[in-house]
């Protein structure tokens, strides 16, 4: 591994271990030169290669033939920022240092920087780290209303960091933490970046869009139903190891008691329902288009439920608010009654009324003439009873 160049006075080693440290000494005739060779090995734990949310782990070794000195170390990560990492001494010889959860943006090369006053050591290793996982939020939230189209959409950064090795995954739904997951599709990456979904489950109704960027793993539901929501995970593993991102997928419906036109002084109940908790400063609030102060309602924190009596025709919206956000909406047009149906409905009460009054006047005078006719012929066979007795008497004497 070593060669010397006589015309420069040089001696080259290649492929440097930590045991070609020491004391090297050149003679040229009667003189002699010392020089002392310090070596320092930096490895990097899975050989560079991350998921997301996983610690790396750094271990630096140095080998001399003096003491080893006390090493000063700084790390940059691939945006030059400053890390602090946690140091852990288990020899003079030795530092392991454990850095902090990794984040897809941490991809690129990083830089060590090692020094020392006694001996002086100046020396800046770099290292590459890959960290393969989503570009979403750690939780992200989609919001839709009931009969609307949505797409749930994950970005991988496979190709962006040049991932050389292959991987696999699955979506899986499933409506709350403890429920029973469903598996939507199985997907695998190649070494150009190529996805390839196999659909796995018929329980719900969604489509694999043909037509998306490369390494982006997207579920469509063409019309989503309120039992549609939930939790929404898309995990991928790579050597036994695994990362897994969320969407949860929160509906909205809205629904009237009773339902069809508003008819005159008659009131009808709106409510506006969500499929899942709202964030601590999320809440609904009904409002009518172009209406008043008086038109306003918002709901109580954590309350997933708002009914709002209302008197008054018109357009009537719904709103998820966080924060000072409005996240969506659904809009409930309630109907009023025509004129002629309003009068329909009231010559059919007044109708109805005096139908029912007649009905019992009509009951009371026949009840009346049924005791009548009762009573006379009552008094009648009474009359023809105490004829015959008569007679009978008569013929005995």
């Amino acid at each position: 591994r070593s060669d010397i160049k006589m015309q420069y006075k040089q001696l080259w080693v290649r492929n440097l271990k930590l045991s070609d440290a020491g004391i090297y000494t050149c003679e040229y005739g009667t003189r002699k030169v010392r020089t002392s060779l310090h070596i320092l090995n930096l490895t990097i734990s899975l050989r560079g290669h991350f998921l997301q949310n996983e610690v790396p782990e750094l271990i630096l070794i140095q080998n001399s033939s003096t003491p080893p000195p006390h090493l000063s170390i700084t790390l940059f990560d691939s945006n030059n920022n400053r890390v602090t990492p946690e140091i852990q001494n288990k020899s003079p010889q030795e530092y392991i240092m454990n850095l902090k959860k990794l984040e897809t943006m941490d991809s690129g090369t990083w830089v060590c920087q090692i020094h020392s006053d006694s001996p002086l050591i100046n020396q800046n290793i770099s290292f590459d780290v890959k960290v393969l996982g989503f570009q979403n939020p750690d939780l992200e939230r989609k919001y839709a209303t009931v009969d609307s189209p949505v797409i749930l959409s994950w970005r991988l950064n496979s190709q962006k960091i040049k991932w050389r090795e292959g991987f696999t995954g699955q979506l899986i739904w499933k409506q709350q933490e403890s429920a029973k997951s469903h598996e939507l599709l199985d997907f695998n990456v190649t070494a150009q970046g190529q996805l390839h979904e196999i659909k796995k489950s018929n329980n719900l109704l969604f489509e694999i869009p043909e037509r998306k960027a490369e390494s982006t793993i997207e579920v469509k539901l063409p019309k989503v139903h309120f039992n549609h929501s939930g939790q929404y995970q898309c995990q991928l593993e790579y050597e036994r190891r695994q990362a897994q991102s969320k969407i949860e997928l929160v509906v909205m419906k809205v629904s009237a008691h009773p339902a069809g036109p508003l008819s005159r002084g008659a009131n009808v109940t709106l409510t506006c329902q969500v499929s899942g908790p709202l964030a601590p400063d999320a809440y609904l609030l009904w409002e009518r288009v172009n209406g008043t102060k008086m038109d306003i309602k918002n709901s109580k924190q954590h309350e997933v439920k708002l009914e709002v009596n209302i008197s008054t025709a018109g357009l009537w919206s719904c709103h998820l608010i966080e924060g000072s956000d409005k996240k969506f909406s659904f809009h409930y047009h309630v109907e009023e009654a025509s004129v002629w149906i309003n009068s329909v409905i009231i010559g059919a009460s007044v109708g109805g009324s005096l139908l029912a009054f007649a009905l019992g006047c009509l009951c009371i005078t026949s009840g009346i003439s049924w005791q009548r006719r009762r009573q006379r012929a009552k008094r009648m066979a009474q009359a023809r009873q105490h004829l015959l007795e008569n007679k009978t008497c008569q013929c005995q004497q």
